[in-house]
């Protein structure tokens, strides 16, 4: 009879011990249905929603490090880029830079294949 109880102590402790709340690092947003959209289409309809969906993640971050997360800037800057808007664009690849400076190696080749 002990041995019972004290199978299902330990049995229910484990259970409600692994039961915690896990919160996320980043806040994403609809950015996985905006960037499928985009690429299956390309249209100009997708491609603004996707940079509505960029300025969303950038101005609204709720997850754990209350940071953008990485490669965003990245994206946002390239498409800005691709739409004419070279100099917002350059500033949001140097923002990639400076929240992730592991992208650096990478940011300056596309800065100087833009260029």
């Amino acid at each position: 009879m002990k041995m019972k109880l004290i199978f299902w102590l330990i049995t229910l402790t484990a259970i409600f011990c692994s039961c915690t709340v896990s919160t996320q690092l980043y806040t994403w947003g609809d950015y996985s249905n905006a960037t499928y959209n985009f690429i299956k289409t390309r249209t100009d309809k997708d491609r603004d929603e996707l940079i509505t969906c960029y300025k969303k993640i950038i101005k609204d971050q709720s997850g754990e490090r209350k940071t953008v997360p990485p490669g965003i800037y990245a994206d946002y800057g390239y498409l800005l880029i691709q739409t004419g808007k070279s100099d917002e664009g350059k500033q949001m690849l140097s923002k990639e830079i400076e929240l992730y400076p592991e992208s650096k190696v990478f940011i300056e080749k596309i800065i100087k294949n833009i260029q």
